[in-house]
């Protein structure tokens, strides 16, 4: 079903402000694993989010939308698009009937975050309890601001709260045992909750695996606001990022604690209206599939 229409001048001037937008940073990113060098901040958003960089510019306007003009035919063959009269749209019936479930289950999740309160209170310890007693730190090349000693002890006063089961499951077996309750698979959808860090970068993580059923404009946005957050993330952890000009967040004081707080009350505040965006495009999806789009 077609929602609207775009003429080609109007979407070809969109298609050149996205890789005006990502650009110079997918560029950056492509150049620098050419020469083999690691980025402990940036290269989370690619390899945990399973991204390469150049597919990120990308465009689509999203679901529903008819991108009119004979050019719109050089989108055609890619993943979703279909031709249609004047032009070419990516339909709701083209999402793979195999990933109905999938959108089921995205949508529980992202109306469950949207219904519970933020917690605010696990102090950004995850990154803390990845290294607590290891000797293989997840960046190597990356010093360390804080002691073992110092790093230990913090852990095991602040202790562990963590409500992301794709940060706790790397935590170190010596870690385990500081967390009350472990996130599991199976609870995640009661427990990811608006506070936390990890849960608002993932909206990048469903814009892309949406895409092109959402917009290459709020996959641009929840990559944006992913970015800022993993600079906050490893800012509070106890590595070192001078060298990247990032100045640490000492969560291991009352006061670092209390910035990360403020960190995560302004960062839930962001993601709202993405995860709205998000949630709307997941309601048509599953709305389309139940009228038979």
């Amino acid at each position: 079903m077609v929602v609207a229409s775009l003429p080609e001048p109007v979407w070809r001037e969109q298609l050149s402000d996205h890789e005006s937008r990502l650009g110079a940073r997918v560029r950056a990113a492509a150049a620098r694993r050419e020469r083999g060098e690691a980025d402990p901040v940036e290269d989370f958003l690619w390899e945990y989010y399973g991204v390469r960089p150049g597919q990120l510019l990308a465009y689509s306007a999203g679901v529903g939308v008819r991108l009119e003009g004979p050019g719109a035919r050089e989108l055609l063959g890619r993943r979703g698009f279909e031709a249609t009269e004047g032009g070419a749209v990516v339909p709701t019936g083209a999402y793979p009937e195999r990933r109905r479930p999938f959108l089921a289950w995205l949508r529980e999740l992202l109306d469950g975050i949207a219904a519970r309160p933020a917690f605010l209170g696990c102090a950004g310890m995850h990154e803390w309890a990845m290294l607590y007693r290891t000797d293989t730190p997840r960046h190597p090349q990356v010093p360390l601001r804080v002691t073992a000693a110092t790093l230990e002890s913090t852990l095991e006063s602040v202790g562990l709260a963590c409500t992301h089961f794709d940060a706790s499951r790397f935590f170190t077996a010596a870690a385990l045992p500081l967390h009350p309750s472990l996130p599991t698979r199976e609870s995640t959808r009661e427990l990811e909750q608006k506070g936390c860090l990890h849960t608002n970068m993932d909206l990048f993580k469903w814009a892309w695996k949406l895409f092109p059923w959402s917009s290459s404009e709020l996959v641009a946005d929840t990559f944006e606001l992913a970015l800022r957050i993993r600079e906050v993330d490893m800012r509070a952890s106890p590595y070192d990022l001078s060298a990247r000009n990032l100045e640490p967040i000492r969560v291991e004081t009352a006061e670092g604690r209390r910035e990360y707080r403020r960190w995560q009350e302004r960062f839930a505040r962001e993601a709202e209206p993405l995860r709205g965006r998000l949630s709307e495009v997941v309601e048509g999806l599953a709305s389309g599939a139940a009228r038979g789009d």
